[in-house]
C-alpha cells in the first residue's frame, strides 16, 4: 500500500496523480464492495449520504453537486458520489492462464488501445460475456481513472486486468497455455466465425486506425475480420470487441 502523503494546508482536496477518483454510482459502489480495493476518501452530497453504506474507518466529506464536480474534474454525471482509491494490483498472467485451464471462454488482448473510454467499455463487454481477462502492455494502456471506471460501469472491479511488459512474449505464453490467438484486422479473407471453430480463443485487437502492430500480428495464429458492410471502413474497437466476444461465447 502506498504511504499516504503528508497533507499541507489547503491541499486536502487536491487530486493525487497516483490515486484516481471514481465517480458515478456504479463505479463507486463497485469499488466500495471490492475487498481488494484500497479506498482513501469518499465525498457525498447530502442527498446521497443516506443511500450508501460507508465502510468503517473511511473518511467521508460532504458537499454540494458543484463541489463534487470539481473533485471529479469532469462534466460527466457524478450522481452525488466521488471516491478516491488506489489502483488495483495487476494479476500475474501465469495465474490467470492456470485458472482458465479447461475453460473455452475467450481471453482479450489489447494492442496499444489507449483511450480510457474504449478500455472501460471493453471491460464492460468482457464482464457481460465472461471473458477470462483482458491483457494489455503496461506502457501503452491507460491508467485507472474516473473516466475509465465510469465507462466500465463497475466491471473494473471484477474483470482481471493483466498488464505485461512485453506483449509478444505474453502472446507466446498465452499460446503455450492452449489458447488460439486470433488477431482482428481488415484486409484478410478469413472471417472470425471461421477462425473461431472449436478453439479456445485469445482475441487480439489493436488501436483504431493503426490496428494491431506487425509484430503483434506475427505472434497470432490467424488473422481474421468481422464481416461488416463495405459502407463502413472499420468499427470502434470497443464495438468490435463486443461483437467478437459474442461470436466466441455463442459457441459454448
Amino acid at each position: 500500500m502506498a504511504r499516504r502523503p503528508h497533507r499541507q494546508h489547503g491541499t486536502a482536496n487536491r487530486p493525487d496523480a497516483r490515486n484516481p477518483r471514481f465517480y458515478g454510482r456504479h463505479a463507486v459502489l463497485a469499488a466500495l464492495d471490492n475487498p481488494e480495493r484500497v479506498k482513501r476518501k469518499l465525498w457525498l452530497t447530502h442527498e446521497t449520504k443516506n443511500s450508501i453504506d460507508v465502510p468503517q474507518g473511511l473518511e467521508v466529506q460532504y458537499g454540494d453537486g458543484h463541489d463534487l464536480a470539481r473533485l471529479a474534474q469532469t462534466d460527466s454525471p457524478h450522481q452525488g458520489m466521488v471516491l478516491e482509491v488506489e489502483p488495483l494490483e495487476s494479476p500475474w498472467l501465469g495465474d490467470i492462464l492456470a485458472g482458465a485451464e479447461g475453460s473455452r471462454h475467450p481471453l482479450l488482448v489489447l494492442d496499444q488501445v489507449t483511450d480510457p473510454h474504449n478500455v472501460g467499455a471493453i471491460l464492460r463487454s468482457a464482464a457481460a460475456f465472461e471473458a477470462v481477462a483482458i491483457v494489455t502492455q503496461d506502457r501503452h494502456a491507460p491508467n485507472e481513472s474516473g473516466a475509465l471506471a465510469k465507462a466500465a460501469s463497475g466491471t473494473l472491479e471484477i474483470v482481471p486486468w493483466v498488464r505485461v511488459v512485453n506483449l509478444a512474449r505474453a502472446l507466446d505464453e498465452i499460446a503455450e497455455a492452449g489458447f488460439w490467438r486470433i488477431g482482428l484486422t481488415g484486409g484478410v479473407d478469413l472471417t472470425l466465425d471461421k477462425a473461431l471453430g472449436e478453439t479456445r480463443p485469445a482475441l487480439v485487437l489493436g488501436a483504431e486506425g493503426e490496428g494491431i502492430r506487425p509484430n503483434t500480428a506475427a505472434h497470432c495464429d490467424e488473422l481474421a475480420k468481422l464481416p461488416i458492410s463495405s459502407a463502413v471502413e472499420s468499427l470502434n474497437v470497443s464495438n468490435a470487441a463486443a461483437i467478437a466476444l459474442y461470436a466466441a461465447v455463442r459457441r459454448l
